[in-house]
């Protein structure tokens, strides 16, 4: 059997699982319907006093504790719900492993299919990057607890590589010209690794926009109740866009360098180049905002959110609706 062949049907299999996973997950929040929230003062370091004791002041924020909804103590029925959320959440994780491992091995073997790095077109990246934004989720969940970010990484892996093996798929051909040089290793796995870290990002600011309505509301409750307060996810999405934003600066540099290796020029504003400008223009407003006390919380997080838009539109759109010199990595 051809690797090309077992490289789609590995792809086609870890759709399934990552869709199994999905549901999982969706079972796990929907068993967390009956989880409700106290709120308690959320206690931070503010000043040592004289003798080097620690001294902490109470801050405005509350912090959220899943409690059951009734005061009484927790019944058969409502343990048993817990322990329906703790199954489905590992069968969820253990989904996700191992289609994380389809997807390892169907983009090694595309990459013997093909003799060259397997990342020279859109199906090729798109898998690629699935797999880092799904490595950098479970790296998450064994060192900081992150599985409650399980549904919508899940959600985009499956979709992901579903559009892959529909809508980007080509068969194995030989590199165009312009792709023969190092900088095409060190460009795209750039890109992919920093489109992972925007995703993961921007999937944590649309649920600190969640969490941070349900707490100014007072109905935190469900599944929501189980995730830490709106201002740790908010600290999350921060850390995974500073991380990414240096290392897209280099991808656009980087591709820049490619350029002129192959075209004979730094920038052209072709539509791609332009458009990852733009990109890199709106995580730096974002950036910008997060240092600005007026516009730190729901308005930051609302233009992560814009620039995750903007990348996958960058990846996506531009190559399917408009021509230039990048559409060699269209479908």
């Amino acid at each position: 059997m051809r690797y090309e062949y077992l490289s789609n049907v590995v792809f086609v299999t870890s759709v399934v699982v990552y869709a199994l996973a999905m549901f999982a997950h969706a079972a796990e929040w929907a068993a967390a319907r009956s989880v409700g929230t106290v709120a308690e003062p959320e206690r931070e370091l503010a000043s040592v006093g004289a003798r080097g004791e620690a001294v902490y002041d109470t801050v405005d924020a509350p912090r959220t504790r899943a409690v059951p909804r009734s005061t009484a103590p927790a019944e058969p029925a409502t343990a048993a719900s817990s322990q329906r959320v703790e199954q489905f959440g590992r069968m969820g994780v253990a989904l996700t492993v191992f289609g994380l491992a389809l997807s390892v091995g169907g983009v090694l073997l595309r990459g013997l299919a093909a003799g060259r790095a397997p990342w020279g077109n859109m199906f090729e990246f798109t898998t690629l990057a699935m797999v880092f934004i799904v490595a950098v989720y479970l790296v998450m969940v064994w060192r900081s607890g992150l599985r409650w970010l399980g549904l919508p990484v899940t959600l985009l892996a499956a979709v992901g590589n579903g559009l892959a093996v529909t809508v980007f798929y080509v068969a194995v051909a030989p590199l165009v010209p312009a792709l023969h040089s190092v900088w095409f290793l060190i460009h795209i796995v750039a890109a992919a690794i920093s489109g992972a870290a925007y995703n993961v990002g921007g999937l944590l600011s649309i649920l600190y926009l969640l969490k941070k309505r349900a707490e100014d509301r007072g109905t935190v409750k469900g599944y929501l109740a189980l995730l830490p307060t709106s201002r740790r996810v908010d600290l999350l999405a921060y850390r995974f866009h500073a991380f990414a934003f240096p290392l897209w600066t280099f991808t656009v540099a980087a591709g820049s360098i490619w350029a002129e290796y192959a075209w004979g020029r730094y920038w052209g504003w072709d539509p791609k180049e332009t458009w990852a400008l733009v990109t890199w223009v709106i995580y730096a407003c974002y950036l910008h905002a997060r240092s600005t006390a007026g516009w730190r919380g729901s308005k930051a997080a609302g233009i992560a959110i814009v620039g995750l838009a903007s990348f996958w539109f960058n990846f996506v759109g531009i190559n399917l609706l408009v021509s230039g010199l990048h559409s060699y990595a269209g479908v």
